[in-house]
């Protein structure tokens, strides 16, 4: 069977900087996989590389078997980047109804659709406001709405729950899990560590590379801690 996303070797350097050093990451077909690490350990790079949005120095990145941007894989692929790309002119309807058109929704579907991504992520009282009025917390709500719209085979998702009260993250990862169950993938980044682990998978990243990358609890017992976050923290020397 072929992998939902396979990176071999992958390298990426800006200037000379070296943002990943050899990364070899792969997710399977059902399967929610985190990448954690701190900021400026290439995570946002992996995913960006990974989507055919930045050029790999060396190495490989596949999605389904095919190297990205793939014009037939892009309508099958829900992406939520770090910084919200929203047209702010327009109301959150109009912004999930402007991207259901772009990934070719049913228009005899489309209303429903719009209701439940907002319902997921607690919008449906403010889908008619301008976003240019609504705080950061709901762009990055809105903007998860959106990569939800279609139900999409794989989810991408750069740090979707910033700014996100703790309520409504489990709600989002309570769909998550329903989004798996149907069928969807997800290749998720998250600082939160408890997020970590929900995941079935996670991948550590420190300076370019995975320092560690297996089961949350496997993880534990490698490094005989209790926590993804002490496993972080031990990794990083700092305990």
């Amino acid at each position: 069977m072929v992998g939902v996303i396979k990176l071999s070797g992958l390298t990426k350097k800006f200037g000379q900087q070296t943002v990943l050093n050899g990364v070899n990451l792969d997710l399977q077909p059902g399967e929610i996989l985190g990448l954690i690490g701190p900021s400026g350990a290439g995570k946002s790079t992996v995913i960006k590389t990974t989507l055919g949005m930045e050029i790999a120095d060396s190495g490989s990145a596949q999605v389904y078997g095919a190297t990205m941007p793939n014009r037939a894989l892009l309508g099958q692929i829900g992406y939520m980047a770090q910084s919200d790309a929203l047209y702010t002119t327009l109301t959150g309807r109009e912004n999930l109804q402007f991207f259901a058109v772009m990934k070719s929704l049913p228009q005899d579907t489309l209303t429903a659709e719009i209701d439940r991504v907002a319902q997921v992520v607690d919008l449906t009282g403010d889908l008619d406001k301008r976003v240019s009025g609504y705080s950061g917390g709901m762009m990055r709500r809105l903007s998860l709405a959106i990569a939800l719209l279609h139900s999409p085979r794989l989810l991408v998702l750069d740090e979707p729950t910033v700014g996100i009260d703790p309520a409504l993250r489990l709600r989002i990862w309570d769909e998550l899990r329903r989004a798996v169950a149907a069928g969807s993938s997800v290749l998720i980044t998250t600082h939160v560590m408890d997020e970590a682990e929900k995941c079935d998978r996670v991948a550590l990243l420190l300076g370019g590379k995975v320092m560690a990358f297996d089961a949350p609890n496997k993880l534990e017992a490698d490094y005989q801690v209790d926590t993804v976050e002490e496993v972080f923290l031990k990794a990083e020397g700092e305990l």
